[in-house]
């Protein structure tokens, strides 16, 4: 199995998905053990000074102005995780919640929070472990970190609440630590803390959300260009030295992936020879240059969460030289603006693919092809409630396109009172990319439907490939009114894993 190795400098994107998905091991470097124990003194030094030092011998929040005894300090630190455990609402999903623990730990390991090397070594236990802490949907605000999901997670290590096991069985998360024999820790000064007080769960399902969408996008560049195609439009506005003149790198790709499928079609510009258009509709023409400024919104977004993974958002954080400073680090701004960005650029490349989807079904607008593409129009519906179901879809993602990080709610008796909400914005981004992978899959379905119903002339070779391997993956040809639910459901599938853009690429080489 794949091992992580986590140091003091940060890790990768593909470090995340690797633990969040695939279940790769974790490991402590050498240097990162070393650099705990060196911040660790740190903290135990100040521990035992009479002066106060926040989050060491403080309360917190509004409530920091109170200095702890010592005798009161691991009851401090347990009681912060016990009652900032307090989510509500359906379970998070499985990766969330190791994405969310893997990066906390990466946090830990940078030898900035103070946390003793064995709090570390048991994150890392419980992550080999494959033991999940339940994570509710609702409780962060997106500042001073994920408070409620990371103290989840941090009450697991103790040994309380409720985890899923390897095996997927909910149960108390004494006995599955016990199987797996792993101690709880017992927390000590400033600990609770450093593990509540991050971005970890917005960074990680926004690396997720940057995962996906890559391939989504290329997806669609695929999928655009078998509309194309079916449209009969003209391939002359893909031409590099078009998109030259206007350099976004986003639109010059997209443009180069459409180009790079319709090389060789006998569809593309047919219609010039009989019913002659001077240009095509928007969502044909213009298909680079929406898809473009999507893919340039995702670089910028990249580079956030690089700057993140490079991150140590603790708060106080422990500084080289030894001071211990109180911070504004963990305010998420700067994920949850890139998280409703994505959400912006995804709910439009949805609008434009149910425009060209709407267009292929409309008699008037097809250039040829019977209306919704039915067998016997009437007597069948064809894919008329296919494109209502896009249409649902397209919809829902324009609600989702609301920024959640415009919106802000005064919280810990007006101390957090101006928050990032950037848990939220990493939540709808979720469900934005769900249905965008379906809003494209119809697409496909109905482009690929389409091109077969065009008769005596022959689609590109890549266009022909991704048709084919949608037919061996479930995904039906033309015919009579059939139940249509699970073709949709296979388009879906086939495009989400990543088969459409595989056979495509079988043709043409990687896209970009």
């Amino acid at each position: 199995m794949h091992t992580v190795v986590v140091g003091t400098s940060g890790v990768t994107a593909s470090d995340v998905l690797a633990v969040a998905r695939d279940g790769a091991r974790v490991e402590l470097s050498a240097e990162a053990v070393e650099a705990l124990a060196a911040a660790r003194a740190v903290v135990d030094a100040l521990a035992a000074k009479p002066e106060p030092v926040y989050g060491v011998s403080t309360g917190f929040g509004a409530l920091a102005t109170r200095h702890i005894s010592q005798e009161l300090r691991a009851q401090l630190q347990r009681n912060i995780v016990r009652s900032h455990a307090a989510g509500l609402g359906p379970r998070v999903e499985r990766e969330v919640v190791r994405a969310l623990m893997f990066l906390r730990l990466k946090t830990v390991c940078s030898g900035h929070t103070g946390v003793r090397p064995e709090v570390a070594q048991t994150m890392a236990d419980v992550l080999n472990a494959h033991i999940t802490p339940v994570v509710h949907e609702y409780g962060s605000l997106g500042c001073s970190g994920d408070l409620a999901p990371l103290s989840h997670c941090a009450l697991t290590l103790m040994g309380e609440g409720e985890a899923e096991g390897p095996d997927g069985t909910v149960g108390p998360a004494a006995e599955l630590l016990a199987e797996h024999g792993i101690a709880p820790v017992e927390l000590r000064e400033k600990e609770g803390l450093a593990l509540l007080n991050g971005t970890d769960g917005m960074l990680g399902m926004l690396i997720m959300a940057l995962a996906d969408l890559d391939r989504l996008y290329k997806s669609a560049d695929i999928t655009a260009a078998l509309s194309l195609e079916a449209l009969l439009g003209t391939d002359k506005v893909l031409a590099p030295e078009l998109h030259a003149i206007r350099p976004h790198p986003g639109q010059g790709a997209s443009a180069a992936n459409m180009l790079a499928v319709l090389k060789g079609s006998e569809l593309t510009g047919h219609h010039q020879d009989d019913a002659p258009r001077v240009q095509d509709a928007y969502s044909v023409r213009c298909a680079p240059q929406v898809a473009g400024a999507g893919r340039d919104t995702m670089a910028h977004a990249r580079l956030v969460a690089e700057r993140e993974l490079a991150s140590a958002v603790d708060n106080p954080v422990v500084l080289p030289d030894g001071r211990v400073e109180s911070n504004g680090n963990f305010h998420g701004a700067p994920v949850a603006y890139v998280l409703d960005f994505l959400a912006i650029a995804a709910a439009d490349l949805a609008s434009i693919a149910e425009r060209r989807t709407d267009r292929l079904l409309d008699k008037n607008r097809s250039h040829g092809l019977p209306p919704f593409l039915a067998d016997d129009a009437g007597v069948d519906s064809g894919l008329m409630i296919a494109q209502y179901t896009q249409a649902a879809l397209v919809s829902e993602m324009k609600r989702l396109a609301v920024p959640a990080s415009a919106d802000s709610i005064p919280s810990s008796a007006m101390q957090e009172d101006h928050v990032s909400m950037g848990w939220s914005a990493a939540r709808k981004l979720r469900t934005a990319v769900d249905n965008l992978a379906r809003v494209v899959a119809i697409e496909l379905y109905a482009a690929s439907r389409a091109i077969e119903l065009r008769e005596g002339l022959a689609p590109a070779p890549a266009s022909q490939a991704a048709i084919t391997a949608a037919r061996a993956a479930g995904v039906q040809g033309p015919g009579p009114d059939r139940f249509l639910a699970p073709d949709l459901a296979a388009a879906d599938a086939f495009v989400r894993d990543g088969r459409l853009v595989a056979a495509v690429e079988t043709v043409t080489g990687p896209l970009q």
